[in-house]
């Protein structure tokens, strides 16, 4: 459901307990429950305009808009009208407004699905037809196969047998396999309406919490008293299957279940250069608050000592008395007309652009999976270009490295070992003939194994028995003979399914009971307790009765723990077992396996103590841990299983390209040290070479703390490789904390299970794998796919372009900023410090909304420097954004530099020129309203020119962008300054018949050229300069790769080898390595004249030339009139006169040269083979 986001922070609520008693709605009402009616939109009708103009007003920005606004309308300060600023305020409000309205509907309508689905709820006596909305808790409610449980229901009876119910779970954790719910047997009965109705029990339970994998209650009823566990619940969110009906009493309601308890709120995260914008704004407005105070006193001065000569007919307006009152009023005039530093569509245009790229990740077809059939996914627009930062990568290892698909691949029992062979891979054995219920897919090479079953070794048949019996999977059979197994992990489905292939099936359970069937023989095993695994014991048993009545407790776990608690005469044996378990070394996944014999009396007085601890309603979960733990001890080894993860497609490469980026990956996982290591060999995460490699263990746990975690860090962070093994949730999370806290670098997340949400959402960036361990860590991410590998296009394609995007619409948007207001200040020092505008006003309030808005919005979000495969090729490119470099204090200060450069053109050149000027009549140009045209019109060209300069990838749209809106700028003055609006609006339209008498002028075009030039050419010399003398990697990548040839000159199109990566700049010419020694003349290979050469033609091909046309034979060095006609010619012009050995391209003399080396070369190249002289484009 969209209203859920599975936030991991426990909820904390008023109740000490709850107390619900069935069919009994006013006893329950006492206690105001919440309803099961969820509201998940923040707007109604007549809310919506109120509540979301009170939250966006609680942005900064758009409250300091708001007070200007309302400065403009006090006339005696304000110098524009008012619409100039309440147009931009009013249309960025209303697009806010359009797409809060729209998710919150969105919202409302998925919502509505559920809420208003018709159940049947139980009244006194009789059903009834009541909207899931309506439902109260206290109520007991009828559920049919398929139907979506809208509350958390205590299961009371079934249709099935012994009361069992079989739900899907997905929506809570992602897993799709079946689950089973069983009611209590002293409710199983309730299955008539009539004696539902009856029914009058009371639950004493915990208070609404967020932890889904747990429940603690009591059932009172009949003077008895019985314990309730999450295994008797049906939670909000669950879907019933395979059931035909079943009832449930009503326990938590709407905002309480737990599903709802899990929507808080995602920790808000920002970008670096959201925290860096924002430092830069309060700068803006600090050197705004500057301008306006400096202008403000001279406007007092002015006023003081030559405004008073003007007093006798040009007196001050009320309230004005003094000059003192006349330069606070100036000042608050100049914070009106210079707050277009920082206009409100930045904010608005930002939020647009990150919009933009979340689509571009969302439709990247190279990020989707097929086999999964699933799109990479942009959970977040806040966060694109930080994906373009990254320094450091937590991985998860299983489903997120590894495939998470496992497969039985070796074993040890009872000391001896069985493995598969490289010699054994091509004998796949045969299952069929020995059990005609193997799984035709299951592949296994070592026939020892099956030899073994085969003669009866009892230790086999009890390592196989174990697996059959110790496990939680569901089987389902359609029809005799096909077995369908759903299991909560891979891992246990591998186990049955290798226990099924060797002879010991597993057919079916109850909660009593487990079929299997071994080696033909259907055998049921009475079920009398299961040790529930968890990821502090890292281990599950089952205590099981046999139809000869023995007792015994079968266990597997992770080894280390296991051993623990073996009989002390396992010791031989278990070293035998752990050399085995070097399987880990393989990179398989280990686990050990023992059982215990119990005696009757054994059992009665744990069964007795694990009742009394079920029963507990304080410290349940603790409680069971001790008992667990007091039965599994003194257990006999059995063996050991290695299960295979192989690595998903593409890790290695993946691994070894962000490692070329600069990109620290640390690995974060579960299992043991050895598994661990060997992954990491396996994807080239290590390297036989490597000497700073880091490896620690979760069960060094101090080395986390807080007396030690700079030591942690900083040993950690200067190896190259970081591995933590053994490491639980909440560790992965405190590692990735430290390095937020320590290094100031950006983190990235990933992981596939509901063990990594913490360290996703702890993460400055998080993304979730939808892989085989559900969806709680996609629905906790900020971008999620389906494959590891996807991770070097989201970072190197689209977080790199995010970021390099972003820095270029700054700073850009902050230089034409600066350009269009700083005018008005230099204007100041002209007009008396009166606060007069250099523009019409219309053109103030459609500059940033029309002239200006769209040419840099398309930058912003289809710029590019290099092609997306040079990105990839080139992982270097990557690390301007891991240190900042394209938007940082410094080239924000470059950036508004040459906005006040710019704004002193605009100003000054216009103002020398046209106080000068005369029309062709003879009339002066010395007018303020051509002054005012020549200036706006000069300035949309300028920076328009500055951003084709600055746009690096031109598409239609970029085309239609700069230039349409320079046709509309021309378009609306003329309009604006036409006869016709004039006669209808006289008072707003002041510029009538300006722009058309200012534009026929040959003065003003030469002046708007002048500062054009005057704008322009230092910049291009800068960065001409720039490219020679200090080129980043994407110059030298363009110049590599011919990308577009249409934006390189003539110079930079250069025939060269690639790649050039160890070549300097200046030598990466037309020429072989080495060639430091020659000079700039010879550097150069021409076509002269080229106008006769096709594109396709202009080549420097292999040796012979005989199939040359004689146009194309000439290849030469220009000048040719330095060149000695008979040999320091490069030409074959005409070829008809010259023989085959003569026909070499080379300097002179070249008498010695063998036919070898007649090829295309610079002398001397006598030791270049023919194949590796290629010049070509």
């Amino acid at each position: 459901m969209c209203c859920l986001s599975h936030s991991c922070v426990v909820c904390v609520s008023p109740e000490e307990e709850r107390r619900v008693r069935a069919n009994d709605r006013e006893y329950n009402e006492k206690f105001q429950y919440a309803s099961n009616c969820i509201v998940t939109s923040k707007y109604n009708v007549i809310t919506f305009l109120p509540v979301n103009l009170f939250e966006q007003f609680q942005e900064v920005a758009n409250t300091y808009f708001l007070f200007l606004l309302i400065l403009q309308l006090i006339p005696q300060i304000s110098s524009l009208s008012w619409f100039t600023t309440i147009v931009p305020l009013v249309l960025v409000l209303s697009i806010t407004a359009v797409k809060d309205a729209t998710d919150d509907y969105v919202s409302v309508c998925h919502t509505h699905t559920y809420t208003h689905t018709h159940t049947r709820a139980v009244t006194i006596m009789e059903f009834g037809k009541e909207k899931w909305m309506n439902v109260r808790v206290g109520d007991i409610i009828k559920l049919e196969n398929n139907q979506f449980v809208a509350a958390d229901l205590l299961l009371l009876s079934s249709s099935e047998p012994h009361s069992l119910c079989y739900i899907e779970t997905a929506e809570l954790d992602g897993e799709t396999n079946m689950k089973v719910r069983q009611s209590l047997s002293v409710t199983a009965e309730l299955g008539d309406p009539n004696s539902l109705a009856s029914f009058d029990g009371e639950v004493v339970c915990e208070p609404p919490n967020n932890k889904l994998d747990r429940f603690c209650g009591l059932l009172c009823w009949r003077d008895c008293k019985y314990p309730l566990s999450n295994h008797n619940m049906l939670l909000r969110g669950c879907v019933l299957r395979n059931t035909e009906t079943c009832y449930g009493l009503v326990i938590f309601a709407g905002p309480d279940t737990k599903l709802m308890q899990n929507s808080g709120r995602t920790k808000f995260k920002r970008t670096s250069i959201d925290r860096l914008m924002n430092t830069l704004v309060l700068w803006i407005f600090g050197f705004m608050v500057c301008m306006g105070v400096i202008l403000a006193v001279g406007n007092a001065v002015w006023e003081r000592e030559v405004g008073s000569l003007f007093q006798s007919y040009l007196a001050w307006d009320l309230p004005v008395d003094n000059f003192l009152f006349s330069a606070f009023l100036s000042f608050w005039s100049y914070v009106i007309i210079l707050n277009t530093v920082v206009p409100i569509s930045l904010y608005v245009s930002v939020e647009v652009i990150r919009l933009g790229h979340s689509y571009f990740i969302n439709w990247d077809r190279k990020m989707f999976c097929p086999q999964c059939n699933t799109a990479a996914e942009a959970r977040t627009t806040t966060l694109n270009e930080e994906l373009g930062q990254v320094e450091y990568i937590f991985s998860d290892k299983t489903g997120t490295l590894t495939q998470n698909i496992m497969s039985f691949s070796k074993c040890s029992i009872n000391g001896h070992a069985y493995a598969c062979s490289v010699a054994m891979t091509s004998l796949w054995l045969d299952f069929s003939s020995f059990n005609p219920l193997a799984d035709p897919d299951f592949c296994y090479y070592d026939n020892g194994l099956l030899k073994s079953v085969k003669l009866g070794d009892l230790h086999s048949h009890e390592f196989f028995r174990l697996l059959s019996l110790c496990h939680t999977v569901m089987s389902e059979e359609k029809k005799e003979g096909e077995l369908m197994y759903k299991a909560q992990s891979p891992d246990e489905g591998a186990l049955v399914t290798a226990a099924r292939n060797f002879g010991f099936v597993f057919r079916s359970r109850t909660p009593g009971t487990v079929t299997v069937t071994e080696l033909g023989r259907p055998v049921t095993y009475t079920l009398l307790a299961i040790l529930d695994f968890n990821n502090i014991r890292k281990r599950m048993s089952v205590i099981v009765r046999n139809p000869e009545g023995r007792i015994r407790l079968y266990c597997k776990g992770a080894d280390t723990l296991l051993f623990e608690r073996l009989h002390s005469s396992n010791n031989h044996l278990m070293n035998i077992t752990t050399d085995h378990l070097n399987y880990a070394g393989d990179g398989l996944r280990t686990l050990a396996l023992a059982y215990r014999d119990l005696s009757e009396e054994q059992w009665e007085e744990w069964s007795e103590r694990h009742r009394q601890a079920d029963r507990a309603t304080d410290c349940r979960e603790d409680r069971l841990a001790d008992i667990y733990e007091y039965i599994e001890q003194d257990m006999m080894l059995l063996g050991a299983t290695a299960i295979e993860d192989k690595l998903q497609e593409g890790v290695p490469e993946t691994i070894a390209i962000l490692s070329l980026a600069n990109i620290k990956i640390w690995v974060l996982t579960g299992d043991k040290q050895e598994t661990a290591v060997n992954i990491g060999y396996s994807c080239k995460m290590l390297t036989g070479d490597m000497t700073e490699v880091f490896i620690i263990s979760g069960n060094t746990a101090h080395a986390l703390e807080a007396d030690m975690e700079g030591e942690f860090v900083s040993t950690a962070c200067v190896c190259r490789a970081v591995i933590c093994c053994r490491v639980t949730p909440l560790q992965k999370a405190l590692v990735v904390e430290l390095i937020k806290k320590h290094k100031k670098a950006v983190t990235l997340a990933i992981g596939d299970g509901a063990n990594d949400v913490s360290m996703i959402k702890t993460a400055h960036i998080g993304v979730g794998i939808s892989g085989q361990e559900g969806i709680q860590a996609v629905l906790a991410s900020d971008y999620s796919f389906s494959q590891f590998r996807f991770l070097q296009r989201l970072l190197l394609v689209h977080g790199r372009w995010s970021y390099l995007r972003m820095c270029r619409f700054l700073c850009y948007f902050f230089y034409k900023n600066f350009a269009f207001t700083m005018v008005h200040f230099w204007f100041g020092f002209f007009c008396g410090f009166s606060a007069q505008t250099v523009y019409d006003q219309y053109f103030i309030t459609l500059y940033n909304i029309v002239y200006t808005s769209l040419p840099v919005l398309a930058m912003g979000i289809f710029d590019q420097d290099v092609p997306e495969q040079r990105s990839l090729e080139y992982p270097k490119l990557y690390e301007p954004g891991q240190l900042n470099l394209l938007f940082n204090k410094r080239e924000f200060f470059i950036c508004i530099t040459q906005g006040i450069y710019t704004s002193v053109v605009l100003f000054f050149v216009p103002y020398a020129i046209l106080s000068h000027g005369t029309q062709g009549t003879g009339e002066p140009l010395a007018d303020y309203q051509t002054f005012a045209v020549t200036t706006a019109t000069a300035l949309v060209i300028v920076v328009s020119v500055q951003i084709a300069l600055d746009t690096g990838y031109w598409t239609a749209i970029n085309h239609f962008f700069v230039w349409g809106s320079v046709g509309s700028f021309f378009t609306i003055m003329l309009a604006m300054h036409s006869q016709t609006l004039f006669s209808i609006f006289p008072n707003q339209f002041h510029f009538v018949g300006s722009a058309q008498s200012t534009l026929v002028q040959p003065l003003v075009w030469l002046t708007i050229v002048l500062a054009t030039v005057i704008c322009i050419v230092p910049v291009l010399a800068f960065r001409f300069l720039k490219l020679d003398l200090k080129p980043q990697l994407s110059d030298t990548v363009r110049t590599i790769c011919f990308w577009p040839h249409s934006q390189l000159s003539d110079t930079v199109r250069t025939i060269c080898f690639w790649p050039h990566s160890q070549l300097s700049d200046t030598v990466r010419t037309i020429c072989f390595w080495p060639h430091s020694q020659l000079s700039d003349t010879v550097r150069t290979i021409c076509f002269w004249p080229h106008s006769q050469l096709s594109d396709t033609v202009r080549t420097i091909c292999f040796w012979p030339h005989s199939q040359l046309s004689d146009t194309v034979r000439t290849i030469c060095f220009w000048p040719h009139s330095q060149l000695s006609d008979t040999v320091r010619t490069i030409c074959f012009w005409p070829h008809s006169q010259l023989s085959d050995t003569v026909r070499t391209i080379c300097f002179w003399p070249h008498s010695h040269l063998s036919d070898t080396v007649r090829t295309i070369c610079f002398w001397p190249h006598s030791q270049l083979s023919d194949t590796v002289i290629t010049i070509c484009f």
